[in-house]
């Protein structure tokens, strides 16, 4: 009994301490050059969107702030480059759909969950199924009579292996009864420069980084993944428009820092970035220009999304043999 009364005292005195040292380390915070590591290459979505907020974050936080870009499998590379970093604050993470999905695909060096402290949760866009002008697809109803014609010979392109892109045409080819060959690229960049080549048939992605093509005429819609069609592609039917009943997917955005990094910087640099995000210029360049339906949600939202998303995708993954990078 001493020794649980001991044990209550020691806990109690501890708890104010603890606090004290947090809000002092936040106090004195930003203390150095703050960096954003982007876990994909330049040129698809996640890179634009962090250099987008990069010089509304600098003024104010008061400090230099460098976007690192770190691609590699699917993600995780620099995923787990900010799990190991010191929880200083001077470490943040932009993430990608692909976050929820890669502890069902590969022996990650780290807890999705558990070493990585949910920030922002940015926002979403359904995935849209494009194609190059030259290729005769109108309709997906035209895709299927295609592969069903020629089984394996009709390609499309994803930003990677296990991507939610990859997982929505994993379903629908599965639904529609045929086979495709999947082409994943790193990032988002390389795919849609392939696509707009004409180097693979299709491309699935997200409306932010499909939409602006498709404004410029490189590539034709054929169906996108939300509930509803985005009003600025108004005219490409949904998925359950096309027969697939009650079928949604939608690419995200997030933000992530190393686990322990103290709550009031956190929300610090959280409530920063929401500020930068929502100015009404910003806002409205990343809602048209990159399709991205801003939600902003706080730490718990972001929490909440993500155990969502790994229980929604792990099973296509894992009933469908999927592998990583």
């Amino acid at each position: 009994m001493r020794m649980t009364r001991r044990a209550l005292v020691l806990g109690a005195v501890a708890a104010p301490i603890f606090v004290r040292n947090q809000l002092a380390q936040a106090q004195s915070w930003p203390s150095g050059v703050i960096r954003i590591v982007v876990p994909f290459p330049p040129g698809g979505t996640v890179d634009p969107i962090a250099r987008i907020a990069q010089p509304g974050l600098q003024q104010r936080l008061g400090a230099t702030i460098i976007i690192e870009n770190r691609p590699g499998a699917s993600g995780s590379a620099g995923a787990a480059a900010v799990a190991k970093s010191a929880p200083d604050g001077n470490t943040w993470l932009f993430v990608f759909d692909t976050h929820a999905v890669n502890p069902f695909l590969q022996n990650l060096p780290f807890d999705t969950e558990k070493d990585l402290d949910p920030v922002v949760l940015i926002g979403t866009a359904p995935n849209v199924l494009a194609t190059h002008p030259s290729r005769p697809f109108k309709t997906f109803a035209d895709v299927i009579a295609a592969a069903k014609q020629k089984p394996d010979r009709l390609t499309y392109a994803s930003v990677g292996s296990g991507s939610v892109g990859h997982l929505t045409m994993v379903q629908l080819c599965k639904q529609a009864g045929i086979r495709m060959v999947h082409v994943p690229y790193r990032g988002g960049g390389p795919a849609m420069n392939d696509a707009i080549a004409g180097h693979v048939d299709l491309i699935i992605g997200s409306a932010a980084l499909v939409a602006p093509q498709v404004g410029a005429g490189t590539i034709r819609p054929i169906l996108q993944t939300g509930k509803t069609p985005m009003l600025s592609l108004s005219a490409v039917p949904t998925a359950i428009d096309s027969g697939f009943g009650g079928f949604e997917s939608y690419a995200w955005w997030g933000v992530f820092a190393p686990a322990g990094t103290p709550q009031p910087i956190i929300e610090r640099f959280g409530g920063a970035l929401t500020e930068t995000l929502r100015e009404p210029e910003i806002s409205k360049r990343i809602s048209e220009t990159l399709q991205v339906s801003m939600l902003l949600g706080g730490p718990d939202e972001e929490r909440k999304f993500l155990k969502a998303q790994m229980e929604l995708w792990g099973p296509v993954v894992s009933e469908n043999n999927i592998k990583g990078e």
